[in-house]
């Protein structure tokens, strides 16, 4: 069985964070849901405690991210999991993008940003309301205002995106798609062509896609209690052995 990284905070792992640190997550009005999942906030007051040792597990979704007085910045899909330090008092907000829906904004491969940040002004522009939203009074009137911005900013109709989207969305809501070749099958593209779909629309190749949904459903199966077959998991997910599945799952999770 994976066990846990001892680099973690022990204020995340026993949920004493939700002492100094706040969640929330806001839906997309309709005519930004095929683009954006959801938008977030994470608000802290650290004050008289020491800095926050953030985990950050990585997602399969590009971030348009604003955090305090940095500038505003597009985050590609993370292979591994990252920490990054909280201290004093702060908020960081985020619109989340569908996986396979970025490509239209940012007009090169989504590949091209994985594992790292870009300023957001290189893709959205100079008129980004970099302003507007660090005078926002909450995350509803954050929310309002990058909305407004994302809808008169919206790309052209792709095709080729909307497919890659579904491709993804079929791999999460079908948890017996666990190899690439079958998820080809199922797609009707060869092998070769989905990988070269994933590299230029989600960042990310199809095997990196189908372990991420399904060594999440493994922490869901293990917060409920669940009993794993953690040998039988690895050969199920296609790992040579179990040392490779347990430094995969280690490497997202911790």
């Amino acid at each position: 069985m994976p066990r846990g990284s001892t680099d973690r905070d022990d204020r995340e792992v026993g949920g004493a964070w939700s002492n100094f640190q706040r969640h929330w997550f806001g839906d997309p009005s309709p005519g930004l849901a095929p683009f954006v999942t959801q938008y977030w906030l994470a608000a802290w007051d650290l004050r008289g405690q020491p800095p926050f040792r953030q985990l950050i597990v990585p997602s399969l979704n590009v971030h348009l991210s604003f955090v305090g007085d940095a500038g505003p910045v597009v985050r590609g899909v993370g292979r591994r999991r990252v920490f990054r330090t909280l201290d004093g008092i702060g908020r960081a907000f985020g619109v989340a993008f569908r996986p396979g829906c970025f490509r239209p904004f940012l007009k090169a491969p989504v590949s091209t940003i994985t594992g790292r940040s870009i300023p957001a002004r290189a893709v959205f522009g100079s008129d980004l309301p970099e302003q507007a939203m660090a005078g926002a009074t909450d995350e509803i009137d954050m929310a309002s205002v990058i909305e407004q911005f994302l809808l008169t900013h919206l790309p052209g109709p792709d095709p080729t995106a909307t497919s890659a989207a579904g491709i993804v969305a079929r791999v999460s809501a079908e948890p017996d798609i666990t190899r690439v070749d079958a998820l080809a099958d199922v797609s009707g593209i060869s092998v070769r062509g989905l990988q070269r779909l994933f590299a230029e629309h989600v960042g990310i190749g199809p095997k990196w896609v189908i372990r991420h949904y399904r060594l999440t459903e493994v922490t869901r199966r293990m917060a409920a209690g669940t009993e794993i077959d953690w040998a039988g998991l690895a050969i199920e997910l296609g790992y040579a052995d179990q040392a490779h599945f347990t430094s995969d799952f280690a490497a997202m999770v911790g």
